[in-house]
């Protein structure tokens, strides 16, 4: 456990290059997260249901500062930043990312329904059938 802690919390990591398999994955992946933020902002446009719509409404801009301070924190790693190089803000911005993920999920599934057109059955005799008195 100690190990692991002053794995984490080292304040100057050593650095690796930008061809390290390690840090091309990063890099990757967070350009996926902003490529994912504009799919997900074109999905919205699209959208005609409008509760689905509100309740996406930050998962693109989300997606995006993930992204973006994904790679920043690769670069400062990869530079020797020292104290923006740590290993700790990428364990912050995973646990982060999982309880936006857990909060966005259990907001969607108690509040996303869908409006169910109903067909309104015309009864011929509902015009000659008393209605309300006018006051």
């Amino acid at each position: 456990m100690l190990n692991f802690l002053s794995y984490v919390f080292w304040p100057n990591p050593p650095a690796p290059d930008y061809t390290a398999p390690k840090v091309e994955m990063l890099l990757a992946f967070c350009v996926a997260f902003i490529v994912l933020s504009i799919i997900l902002r074109i999905w919205r446009k699209r959208l005609s249901n409008p509760v689905t719509r509100r309740l996406s409404a930050s998962w693109p801009t989300a997606t995006l500062w993930f992204g973006i301070v994904g790679i920043f924190l690769t670069v400062c790693r990869v530079e020797g930043i020292g104290f923006l190089g740590m290993r700790f803000w990428w364990v912050v911005w995973t646990v982060s990312l999982l309880v936006y993920l857990y909060a966005q999920v259990k907001l969607f599934r108690s509040r996303h329904y869908e409006i169910i057109p109903q067909e309104r059955s015309m009864d011929p005799r509902a015009r000659y059938l008393p209605g309300k008195k006018k006051r």
